[in-house]
């Protein structure tokens, strides 16, 4: 890795010449209420995004590591609507406590997702904004609303700064903006290659944009780990290039996580990992995700199951699949 110094683009010099990759980081509608109007609650939802992350790369590498991460908060959808989101620039992989960078070129987003769920729901727990019922009834929804997208990847600084200028792009673009004179309406239009129109009064439009103005004295850009301020004095320091760490090629293997149980033993008051005959602790040996095998313990041990209720048909799943999509873009 290298650093490339620039008197006339500081920014630069944070950025690691390193494989990157974006994760976004999305909540239900349901609960985009109460971060519309608590603000602060925003850098918390920040913070829920990193202990996700960082617990996530514990549990894959069952080391303690620090990724780089550049961490912007975005209140704002494509429709200029209130849709608050999380946009990480991460490192693949961290350095570990002897300086060491443990190299992850993969990330699971469902299990990512899971830990980020977790994170959320105690933040709001925590500050009595939820309670449990409500906890357990976005847990049974099909689709919870909760979503982790981390498919963009960056191979080298370049790219990276080029994510880095997509994530602190403006609430809107003055190309996709227009008026209506003959109504008196504001025309905004959005979408995939500017597909779709909206129209709205011009004091809907100022109530939109005005409705992103972030608090007094709030930070909508954050650093954390190899990038937090903290972290790059201590080497400098001390001496040391904080750019060059050696750098461990092989590729992490995934270690099951006691993520979940310790989520469901908080929400529930329940601990899944206590043996229901013995009362003994449990220890999770491997997860089973091939059907086929999960299929043969089933029939071994003459298990039957029985939905409370069917699963929709095929069209409405198609259905529900494309409306969930939607609400990300």
């Amino acid at each position: 890795m290298s650093r490339v110094y620039s008197q006339r683009h500081p920014e630069r010099t944070v950025i690691l010449d390193a494989p990157h990759r974006q994760v976004v980081f999305t909540i239900p509608k349901m609960l985009r209420i109460f971060f519309k109007y608590k603000r602060s609650l925003l850098s918390s939802l920040c913070l829920c995004g990193r202990e996700a992350l960082v617990k996530y790369l514990k549990a894959t590498t069952r080391k303690e590591i620090a990724p780089g991460i550049i961490a912007v908060i975005q209140s704002f959808g494509s429709r200029i609507n209130f849709h608050p989101h999380l946009h990480f620039l991460v490192t693949e992989g961290g350095t570990d406590k002897q300086g060491r960078f443990h190299k992850i070129s993969s990330f699971n987003d469902s299990l990512l997702c899971r830990f980020f769920t977790r994170e959320v729901f105690l933040l709001l727990l925590r500050k009595q904004l939820i309670n449990r019922d409500l906890v357990e009834k976005i847990l049974l929804w099909q689709h919870t609303g909760f979503n982790v997208h981390s498919k963009v990847s960056a191979q080298n600084k370049k790219e990276a700064e080029r994510i880095g200028k997509y994530m602190i792009r403006p609430i809107l673009s003055l190309r996709r903006l227009s008026l209506d004179e003959a109504q008196g309406q504001v025309v905004y239009q959005y979408g995939k290659h500017n597909g779709e129109t909206e129209y709205m009064d011009y004091l809907e439009f100022i109530a939109r944009v005005t409705s992103h103005i972030p608090d007094k004295g709030q930070v909508m850009i954050r650093y954390y780990g190899l990038y937090a301020n903290a972290h790059r004095g201590k080497k400098k320091k001390a001496g040391v290039d904080p750019s060059c760490p050696p750098i461990i090629e092989d590729e992490a293997s995934f270690i099951p996580s006691s993520g979940w149980a310790e989520m469901i033993k908080k929400v529930y008051e329940i601990d899944p990992l206590i043996c229901p005959k013995c009362g003994g602790q449990m220890r999770i040996i491997s997860f089973i995700e091939d059907y086929k095998v999960i299929d043969k313990i089933i029939d071994h041990l003459k298990l039957t199951f029985k939905a409370e209720r069917p699963p929709p048909p095929a069209q409405a799943q198609l259905s529900m699949a494309a409306e969930e999509k939607s609400e990300y873009i």
